[in-house]
């Protein structure tokens, strides 16, 4: 049975942070996309991963996005997607692949070999109609897929029409060796974990805009990298969550949200659940 996802969730899974602690406490991301020309879509991965409490954020992308990056968040490290990978898919804790990626197969099968067990990998983007397209092998360790309803559709075989019905998506889900996570973005998204299925009953047409899933891509990583107390599955139902709540905040007093202004918006938003 569906659950309804409430704000519950946000005092569940954020927390105040320990005096105690240094950047590498809040964990490593590695974010991986950006071609030339979708640079905006890795920008908008980086700001919220960021603003989302990620202690480390390193970006792999094309080098015509470097400046950029540096200046939207000088926070950020930035390296050539096109070199070898290894040494920093092993140093991270997420692994965040796949938006504004083009079609970049080379890139996304030689990340997907390379990703160990113990890491989380996010999936967005590119990287899911590659996948499905090209039939490449999913990564080893924990999948969380972000898709679209089409990229749902091109990776599960389920067709648009019957993605509203959770039992044709929970035998997809079923098929892969490890089951992922699965957000499935819609009006109402859904969320499919491990510890049941879950429905977004918040957000709005103000959030059609181009970057809100690679806002929310980010908001996962970084809150999968940095809430170590909480599980998996609710650390990315809270970001989904707290992904639509900044909108419908926002959306009081404007026709249209920003992915940057939720972005932005999120140490504000975060605080009130940590005290």
């Amino acid at each position: 049975m569906m659950k309804s996802l409430t704000e519950e969730i946000l005092y569940k899974v954020i927390n105040k942070r320990l005096n105690q602690s240094h950047k590498g406490t809040y964990g490593r991301v590695l974010i991986i996309g950006g071609t030339s020309q979708f640079g905006g879509a890795v920008i908008m991965n980086t700001i919220a991963a960021i603003n989302a409490g990620a202690g480390l954020v390193t970006v792999a992308t094309d080098p015509s996005n470097f400046t950029a990056i540096h200046s939207h968040k000088p926070e950020a490290m930035v390296i050539n997607f096109n070199d070898d990978l290894t040494a920093y898919i092993n140093t991270s804790d997420v692994i965040l692949i796949g938006s504004g990626l083009g079609n970049r197969v080379d890139l996304v099968q030689a990340v997907f070999s390379a990703i160990s067990e113990k890491k989380i990998t996010i999936i967005d983007g590119s990287a899911l109609t590659l996948a499905a397209e090209k039939h490449l092998s999913w990564p080893k360790g924990q999948l969380i897929l972000t898709p679209h309803q089409m990229e749902w559709q091109r990776v599960s075989g389920v067709p648009i029409a019957q993605q509203p019905f959770e039992a044709f998506n929970l035998l997809a889900r079923n098929k892969f060796t490890t089951k992922p996570i699965i957000v499935l973005k819609q009006f109402h998204s859904q969320i499919y974990t491990d510890d049941g299925i879950y429905e977004l009953p918040i957000g709005g047409p103000y959030q059609a805009t181009g970057g809100m899933g690679d806002t929310l891509a980010g908001i996962i990583a970084g809150f999968t990298a940095q809430f170590k107390t909480a599980t998996l599955s609710d650390k990315v139902l809270a970001a989904v969550y707290i992904h639509s709540a900044i909108a419908d905040e926002l959306a009081k007093t404007q026709y249209v949200t920003l992915p940057t202004q939720i972005s932005h918006a999120l140490p504000t938003f975060m605080k009130k659940y940590a005290d």
